[in-house]
C-alpha cells in the first residue's frame, strides 16, 4: 500500500530573518515567510525582486503557499513571479498550492501558465499530491486544464489509486467520472481497488465494485 509518509511535499525550511541581511531581496522573504502583505507590498514597490530566492530556493510566492498566506502569493504573482520556479528540492508553486488543496491559487497559477507536467525529488507532481490527499476541487481544476485522468506516474501509479489507497471517495468518484482506468495496475500489479481494499476504504472500496472494478 501506498503510505502516507509518501505524501510529504518537499518543501524546505524557511529563510532565516537574521538582522545582518538587510537587503530588500531577503526582506521580502522575510516578509512572504511572515504573511506581511503591507511590507510585500513595500519592498516589491521599492525595487525588491519578486523572483527572490533564499540558500534553499524557497521564493516568495513559494514561501506564501507553504505557509498558507494568499493574499502574499497573489500579489506575487500580480507582480510577474515565475509561476513555475521550483526550489532545490524540485518543488513548484502549483505543487504547494495543490498540496494544501488551495483551489482559489491553483485556478490563479493555471491561468498564469503553471505546468502540471513537472516531479519532485521524490516522484511526486500536483496531480499526485491532490489525489492522494483528498482535494476534490483541485483534481477538477488539473483535469479541467488537460491534465489525463489516465495519466501514470511514478511507479505506474495513477491518481486513481492515490485517491483510492488514502479512501478519498469524492475524488475517486470524479476521476471514475472523468474517466479513469480502474483496471490499470501499478508496478507491483496492484489495483486501485487492491489498495482501497489494503487501506480498509469500505466506502472507496464499494464505491469502485459497483463500477464493475474487480481486482
Amino acid at each position: 500500500m501506498i503510505r502516507k509518509l509518501a505524501l510529504s511535499l518537499c518543501l524546505l525550511a524557511p529563510v532565516s530573518a537574521g538582522a545582518q541581511d538587510l537587503s530588500p531581496n531577503a526582506q521580502i522573504l522575510v516578509a512572504a515567510r511572515q504573511g506581511d502583505l503591507a511590507a510585500a507590498k513595500r519592498l516589491l514597490e521599492d525595487g525588491a525582486a519578486v523572483n527572490s530566492r533564499n540558500r534553499l530556493g524557497d521564493t516568495p510566492l513559494l514561501i506564501a503557499l507553504k505557509n498558507g498566506y494568499k493574499d502574499v502569493a497573489r500579489l506575487a504573482v500580480e507582480r510577474g513571479a515565475n509561476v513555475n520556479l521550483a526550489n532545490l528540492s524540485s518543488v513548484t508553486p502549483l505543487m504547494a498550492a495543490s498540496f494544501s488543496g488551495n483551489a482559489e491559487l491553483v485556478k490563479v497559477l493555471l491561468e498564469k501558465g503553471a505546468e502540471r507536467a513537472p516531479v519532485d525529488r521524490v516522484g511526486k507532481t500536483a496531480m499526485v499530491y491532490a489525489a492522494g490527499l483528498g482535494h476534490t476541487e483541485v483534481v477538477e481544476l488539473l483535469l479541467a486544464s488537460g491534465e489525463s485522468s489516465r495519466a501514470a506516474y511514478h511507479n505506474d501509479l495513477t491518481a486513481l489509486m492515490w485517491a483510492a489507497a488514502y479512501g478519498h471517495t469524492g475524488t475517486v468518484k470524479l476521476l471514475l467520472e472523468r474517466g479513469a482506468d480502474a483496471s490499470a495496475r501499478d508496478n507491483r500489479g496492484k489495483t486501485a481497488l487492491a489498495m482501497a481494499i489494503e487501506g480498509g476504504h469500505k466506502e472507496t472500496e464499494q464505491l469502485l465494485r459497483k463500477a464493475g472494478v474487480t481486482q
